[in-house]
């Protein structure tokens, strides 16, 4: 067989279903495989949004993202979606076509290393120097990309090996020396653990987005309802345990909540589960007590005292190390503890300008009306921070968006990911007007894909998040204002979508039931102040 369509014959043995992709001359063989195939094939109207795209499709179905593109600047605009799920976690698997073999190092037209330059933000990849070793990268491939700490991996094909004659010979079996994922905990470190925190006068838990990587909700809600300790989570943790639940204290860091910062910084045994402690989390919360005892579960060993030293390191994945602590956590007497932090739960009196819609409010209505199957993506910006800290999450609902690399443009292209690998469920895309300038092309990706999500555009004419910025540190506005913005309902309505403009406050909920009634793609442009903040 030839190497592209054995590798046709290696997605579907790993239940592939869907690709997304960019054609260009370096992948034609690849591509006329798949045309024949039973994979359907996304196209995008930009290679960084094939990443994107799979992104969303990884993070809403739990199966691994697929996407591929040419060579040399198609290779290079995968570059920032890849760093992006890197960052993230997020399983994907990338083909990019390279020139022939033997011109391979000769700077020819549209060449790239592009295994060099990914590989500080990469966990692993490949390039194709024996046709015959394919079949067994292919499988190695995908097992990297879900075990373990999840990640994207790339293998890049010279374009005169996919016409290779090579055998079909799919290993049964991956045995990678030197990959040995560590699932299970530790016994010891475990009852170690569950002693310190036993204790403990004021433990907390703090969970980030390993926690649902790992499929750990419901293991770690068992756990909280039987230990009685109070959950703070990072921006990647946000839907691990719903927003209304008793002992979820809510968001930490730098646009979290004042008294969920304060459990944090006054805790003295913080048990974090699949969180990397990142600076947004925590430094800007303020320094943990430096007397706190510090347990810190995660799949990933490189993460545990990369930033914050942990008295007692647990490495396996979150919802196996909780499923052995269960049966032995003892209920604690925190009641006083908690009663302590929500005491400073302060409740901000918001001013809002009377010429504009509140994007708080716009949320806080959304929220009422989905059904806890929706699936809702964020862009990067305010529109991030104003949806997760108003958005109920509860059920099946999922929030997602970029976190540790604040990539924005992610929103539209991994809603439509979403949508596509969630035919039955209702997708929201929520972006700013700098955001979504940067990937409202996909909007021709979503026609063409009969998806129909919610499309919520804030409108503050300008990067409200780094205006927002320049304001709290007493610096002068630069280079923010986005003064040329195009009338968006007149752009998006060219591409055949419905929309609507909604300026005041008294037009939301009407706006957004009509939307949300409607089976086809609905676009509503927000116009809000551009002294909204964040908090």
């Amino acid at each position: 067989m030839k190497l592209s369509d054995v590798m046709i014959r290696c997605l579907q043995e790993e239940q592939v279903d869907t690709i997304f992709g960019y054609p260009g001359a370096a992948v034609m063989d690849i591509y006329e495989a798949l045309r024949s195939s039973s994979i359907h094939h996304v196209l995008v109207r930009q290679e960084q949004s094939a990443v994107h795209c799979a992104s969303g499709y990884a993070r809403t179905t739990g199966k691994v993202g697929v996407c591929i593109a040419t060579s040399g600047p198609g290779a290079t605009n995968l570059i920032t979606g890849i760093a992006t799920a890197y960052m993230d976690s997020i399983p994907i698997v990338i083909f990019t076509g390279q020139v022939k073999s033997n011109l391979i190092g000769r700077d020819v037209f549209q060449e790239v290393d592009i295994t060099g330059a990914t590989e500080p933000f990469i966990k692993h990849s490949y390039l194709i120097k024996d046709p015959n070793e394919f079949p067994r990268i292919m499988k190695e491939a995908f097992y990297i990309a879900r075990t373990g700490r999840p990640g994207p991996v790339l293998i890049d094909i010279p374009m005169d090996y996919q016409a290779v004659q090579i055998d079909y010979r799919l290993p049964k079996t991956v045995n990678i020396r030197g990959y040995k994922p560590t699932i299970e905990g530790h016994i010891g470190q475990i009852k170690k653990a569950l002693k310190l925190l036993q204790n403990s006068k004021w433990p907390l838990i703090c969970v980030g987005g390993g926690v649902i990587l790992a499929n750990a909700k419901e293991t770690l809600k068992k756990f909280v309802e039987k230990s009685h300790i109070p959950m703070v989570h990072t921006l990647m943790g946000i839907g691990a345990l719903d927003t209304n639940h008793e002992y979820n204290l809510g968001m930490i860091g730098s646009h979290g909540y004042a008294h969920s910062n304060w459990a944090l910084k006054h805790a003295d045994t913080i048990l974090f589960i699949g969180a990397r402690i990142a600076d947004r989390a925590v430094t800007n919360a303020g320094i943990l007590d430096e007397n706190a005892n510090i347990i810190h579960i995660d799949v990933d060993p490189a993460e545990i005292g990369k930033i914050t030293a942990a008295n007692i390191p647990i490495v396996g994945d979150a919802k196996k190390v909780l499923e052995e602590m269960l049966p032995m956590i003892a209920t604690l007497e925190t009641n006083k503890w908690c009663e302590m932090i929500r005491r400073r739960k302060k409740e901000k009196q918001e001013v809002h300008p009377q010429d504009a819609v509140n994007p708080k409010l716009v949320i806080k209505t959304l929220s009422g009306l989905l059904d806890e199957e929706t699936i809702i993506v964020t862009d990067v910006g305010q529109n991030q921070f104003w949806t997760v800290r108003n958005m109920e999450l509860k059920g099946n609902r999922k929030l997602i968006g970029s976190g540790g690399f604040g990539t924005m443009g992610y929103s539209l292209p991994a809603a439509i990911g979403a949508a596509v690998g969630n035919k039955e469920k209702k997708v929201v895309s929520i972006f700013g007007d700098g955001s979504f300038q940067m990937s409202l092309f996909e909007l021709g990706t979503l026609i063409q894909e009969h998806v129909k999500p919610l499309i919520i555009l804030f409108n503050n004419s300008g990067l409200g998040m780094v205006r927002e910025l320049q304001r709290n540190t007493e610096l002068k506005e630069y280079g923010v204002a986005l003064n040329c913005n195009p009338d968006f309902t007149k752009l998006v309505a060219s591409y055949g979508i419905l929309t609507k403009r909604v300026q005041s406050g008294e037009e939301v909920e009407t706006a957004l039931k009509e939307a949300l009634a409607s089976d086809v793609p609905y676009f509503l442009e927000f116009i809000v102040s551009d002294k909204e903040s964040t908090l």
